[in-house]
């Protein structure tokens, strides 16, 4: 028969184990130390792909922004953050993924989906951690019918779930240094 003691006893070893040990843990799992990490800042990112709709480019800068904004403590600033991104669009090309045929018809073969793939070059530098600076590219895509819908009737949706994506991949790769 074990003692009633012996959960406490477990507990309290376990207790004083972790007690001389620090754990940091972030919901974000973000590895800022706030302490020397009070800032950030992004510089415009301009379209240089050549393609997408006239406002990407600044579409793309504030969203990055605000996804800074709501998973870390970081205040944002307008030049010379403890961190710094910058970069480009670099990519944007629609590109057919599959296509169809209809053996009744003389028509030609049509594209059954559309892929939009958007690229971003982003420049990082921590000031406090020059090791981690970095220039990196992204990329993501997404594939539409063209049989039910215009690129016009979609774009911008598109847009926004590849921009949701590359920034996820942008913010884990630097302040989640995964």
């Amino acid at each position: 028969m074990i003692s009633n003691k012996f959960p406490a006893a477990l507990l309290l070893l376990v207790f004083l184990c972790l007690s001389g040990c620090k754990i940091e843990y972030s919901f974000t799992g973000t590895t800022i130390d706030y302490n020397v990490t009070q800032s950030f800042s992004v510089a415009n990112f301009f379209n240089d792909s050549g393609g997408g709709p006239a406002n990407m480019g600044q579409l793309f800068t504030e969203e990055l922004k605000d996804y800074f904004q709501r998973n870390t403590q970081l205040e944002l600033i307008q030049n010379g953050g403890d961190l710094q991104l910058s970069g480009a669009i670099t990519t944007y090309s629609i590109t057919p993924q599959a296509t169809v045929s209809n053996p009744n018809s003389n028509q030609p073969d049509r594209a059954g989906q559309m892929r939009i793939t958007i690229g971003v070059e982003v420049d990082y530098v921590n000031l406090s951690n020059e090791e981690e600076n970095s220039k990196r590219n992204f990329s993501f895509f997404q594939d539409y019918d063209p049989r039910n819908t215009s690129l016009l009737q979609v774009e911008t949706e598109l847009v926004e779930v590849i921009f949701e994506n590359i920034i996820q991949d942008v913010f884990t790769s630097t302040v989640a240094n995964w």
